[in-house]
């Protein structure tokens, strides 16, 4: 196998300000050891393949990969303006590693990109975004969804009090799945002390059954929630109110989905269900976001997508220095940034 090296001048120059320096030469960034092709065909690759078929193909170390997407990533962050544009936003976290470790992301849910990312998951964190966008680009926008979450609610009502904020159905039914958990244990817990342990098993085994879409259901689960709907009244009726509060974001019209509201926070609060009498006074709490979530049809399902492909690539990142890195790598992937590879034309992005 024949070796061939390729070497160019890269002359050291002296400057008033800065003192003697390496020139900046066409072929490679700055302070790097790599050419600019090197470089990104890696950052192609990183977001595209896995790590170890990066490593082994390019043969470098997997951490000096996590340097060159930093390099790649924040210059294609310095060249593109991702914040231009903003009318509807979707804010939610992700875990990026054990011990708390988060990070706040954003999607702009016109395009589905990921137009900003950064660790933390608290109201500072979501105020250093609206500093970024800056008070012109604040008051473009028109709508933010989220899941809630006191932190999110608090750093939009300060930094963009003008701004609709919407509460994300998904969620919503991510609550009522909650509530029917507690009281399946509580009711699992109830058969158990009362010498009832066969059917404390058999209810043990239920849990799918009552978690799945009636639609998703097979004639298994389907005989299980008819067996429970025979034996057990309270646990049953929490699988309906569960179901029922899933079908108001089916409703045909804005009116219809209010009406349906109102009579479900009814059924719940005199369910006799402790879990679901809660949720209906959350639920209350938190009326007016969700009727504009209704009246905009805006949820956060395009930024739960982006989070499954963030968790991907956090898997992928694993290895990685810092947090900055895998941002580098996420902005990468779902913003539309990848560099395409050395002598080829960049491919459309479908970002969708």
């Amino acid at each position: 196998m024949t070796k061939v090296f390729l070497e160019g001048d890269s002359p050291r120059v002296e400057c008033r300000q800065c003192g003697v320096v390496v020139a900046e030469v066409p072929w490679a960034r700055p302070g790097s050891g790599f050419t600019r092709d090197f470089e990104d065909q890696c950052a192609w690759l990183a977001v595209h393949t896995s790590k170890t078929a990066v490593s082994q193909l390019a043969r470098i170390a997997w951490r000096t990969v996590g340097r060159i997407v930093d390099s790649v990533g924040s210059e294609a962050r310095r060249r593109v303006d991702l914040l231009n544009g903003l009318r509807r936003i979707g804010i939610d976290e992700l875990s990026y590693r054990k011990g708390h470790k988060y990070v706040t992301v954003i999607i702009d849910h016109d395009t589905g990109r990921l137009v900003w990312m950064a660790p933390g998951r608290d109201a500072a964190t979501v105020r250093a975004f609206f500093a970024e966008l800056g008070p012109e680009r604040t008051k473009e926008l028109q709508l933010v969804s989220a899941d809630g979450a006191s932190w999110i609610d608090e750093a939009v009502r300060e930094c963009a009090p003008h701004v609709v904020r919407c509460l994300d159905p998904f969620h919503v039914v991510q609550w009522a799945t909650k509530a029917l958990d507690e009281v399946r244990r509580q009711v699992w817990n109830d058969l158990r002390r009362g010498g009832s342990p066969g059917d404390a098993k058999d209810l043990k085994g239920a849990r799918w059954a009552l978690w799945k879409n009636p639609e998703d259901l097979t004639s298994r689960q389907k005989t299980t929630l008819a067996w429970i709907a025979s034996v057990n009244a309270p646990l049953y009726r929490a699988y309906l109110l569960k179901e029922a509060l899933r079908a108001i974001f089916s409703a045909p019209s804005l009116d219809k989905a209010i009406k349906r509201i109102e009579a479900w926070l009814s059924w719940a609060s005199r369910s006799r269900l402790k879990p679901f009498v809660k949720l209906a006074r959350t639920i209350r709490a938190y009326r007016p976001r969700l009727h504009a979530a209704l009246a905009h049809g805006l949820s956060n399902s395009i930024v739960e997508g982006k989070n499954s492909q963030l968790r991907l690539l956090v898997r992928i990142a694993h290895g990685f220095h810092h947090v900055g890195s895998l941002i580098n790598l996420a902005m990468l992937k779902l913003s539309g940034l990848c560099p395409p590879l050395p002598g080829r034309l960049q491919a459309p992005t479908n970002m969708s």
